[in-house]
């Protein structure tokens, strides 16, 4: 089995970003062959027709997709919501739809960060209100999807 496989196996085992002298360590080899064996590694993936890459960042070197498939990356991979944003997207499912003036009373100021990830992430949307300055706030498709709830009466 040749070292260059086996570092890559590592990456995709760990799926963290590793140092030379970790994957060393997972090896049990030389500094040196495990270096040769890394480099090939990034030089065979740099010739590849494939989504992924092998780079170096400040936290060592990771297997992870490439940039230009970043957005199948946030369309596949479930959002990282805080437990303020959960809690803001839970009061805009509960009052589906709501102001966004009534929402900001109950959450407080912080919820005007935590409304615009949320839409930005595709769970809520906005839209202005007819004869007010505030918008109105609702759940999305993507929530009923994600969340997989089909009917917020229940709730």
């Amino acid at each position: 089995m040749k070292l260059a496989n086996k570092i890559e196996a590592i990456f995709y085992i760990k799926g963290k970003p590793l140092n030379l002298a970790e994957i060393v360590g997972y090896l049990d080899c030389d500094f040196e062959a495990a270096e040769d064996a890394l480099i090939e590694l990034m030089n065979d993936y740099a010739h590849r027709d494939t989504a992924l890459e092998i780079v170096e960042t400040s936290a060592g070197y990771s297997l992870q997709l490439k940039p230009a498939y970043a957005n199948l990356l946030q369309e596949l991979v479930p959002a990282e919501l805080g437990k303020g944003a959960l809690r803001t997207l839970a009061a805009v499912a509960l009052k589906n739809p709501i102001l966004q003036t009534e929402l900001i009373e109950l959450r407080g100021s912080s919820a005007y960060q935590q409304v615009a990830e949320l839409v930005q992430l595709g769970f809520i949307r906005k839209r202005e209100q007819a004869d007010g300055r505030s918008y109105w706030l609702e759940v999305t498709d993507k929530f009923h999807q994600y969340f997989e709830i089909n009917d917020l009466t229940a709730l």
